[in-house]
């Protein structure tokens, strides 16, 4: 049998072959990491169609049916984490297409996200770039506090709930709000049950995001609930970009509906290099970096390396579509 090949996509760290053990795939699979994304269908199947395997970095590429029909070599698609809802699970199984997920780590989201907030409410970034090019001593801002401040958390699962026990340690009053959120749910966490999106929205100094998204929370955010948030209130979004509307938030800040926002999630990544969002002033904006920390890679690519040689032995595991028996040619 000849060597399959294997490619790595969005490997913008050029990482990927320090965290798992391809070494043991030698002589049956050749590995490719791509460090540049794939920015359309076009461009994907014109770099991928001689690889057999894909590896795909979250959600970062979407895998449709045309996208399937076009890549007619493709036999494993691989994706990190436990979920990709831009992945067509239906046709990947039509054309003959296993796919595949990994562990995960929430750690570094978590974390990541607290950072954020901590940064929004000091004004950190803007601080230390007026220091680094030389300006005024310190910029006429004022940090917010934390202590006695509300933090809202729309979203109480494995990250939400960890966020919560931040904002305890850090003596926040913590309110939680989902839709099928339960007061012995939120009580665990240490935090309060809102009532309503709008209450949480209306009473919080801190609204932080950590929602799936689906069909009931696309657009969750919108003009009309950015319009409820307090003036000196910030929002902090590291779940997945379609769950605020993307133009209200830019209206929000530029309006002064809210003080700030930190984002790290954005509809089409990379973003755009004229995008509007990168110049708005009261937007701390990351490259989707929530995730990108040493234990998660390790997790992704280890996975991903057992779920190739655990499918060349003829018996995948952590399968998210499996192939249908007549597939199309």
């Amino acid at each position: 049998m000849s060597e399959l090949r294997c490619a790595v996509l969005d490997d913008y760290q050029e990482a990927a072959m320090q965290f798992g053990d391809w070494n043991s795939l030698a002589g049956r699979v050749s590995v490719q990491p791509f460090a540049n994304h794939f920015a359309d269908e076009d461009s994907l199947v014109s770099g991928l169609a001689d690889f057999d395997i894909i590896v795909a970095n979250r959600e970062r590429t979407p895998f449709s049916a045309s996208t399937f029909a076009r890549l007619p070599r493709l036999k494993l698609l691989i994706t990190t984490g436990a979920r990709n809802h831009v992945i067509d699970m239906q046709a990947a199984a039509r054309y003959g297409v296993t796919v595949c997920a990994t562990g995960g780590n929430y750690g570094p989201t978590t974390e990541f996200t607290w950072m954020l907030l901590m940064a929004l409410a000091r004004n950190l970034v803007n601080e230390a770039a007026n220091l680094r090019a030389g300006g005024r001593w310190q910029l006429p801002t004022i940090g917010a506090d934390l202590r006695g401040r509300q933090l809202g958390i729309l979203g109480l699962g494995k990250i939400g709930s960890v966020i919560a026990g931040f904002g305890k340690a850090f003596g926040m009053n913590v309110a939680a709000w989902s839709q099928n959120m339960t007061d012995e749910a939120a009580a665990a966490c240490g935090a309060t049950r809102a009532p309503s999106l709008e209450v949480l929205l209306e009473s919080s100094d801190f609204v932080t995001i950590h929602l799936v998204l689906s069909e009931r929370t696309r657009g969750l955010i919108g003009r009309e609930q950015l319009r409820r948030m307090k003036q000196t209130a910030f929002l902090i979004n590291t779940a997945r970009s379609g769950i605020v509307d993307r133009l209200a938030l830019i209206e929000a800040l530029q309006q002064g509906w809210i003080a700030g926002a930190a984002v790290d999630v954005f509809d089409v990544e990379p973003l755009p290099a004229h995008d509007e969002m990168r110049a708005v002033p009261n937007l701390l904006a990351t490259p989707h970096l929530g995730h990108v920390a040493r234990s998660s890679y390790a997790v992704y690519y280890r996975d991903a390396v057992e779920d190739i040689a655990a499918w060349l032995a003829g018996a995948p595991i952590r399968v998210l579509a499996t192939p249908m028996e007549k597939t199309i040619e």
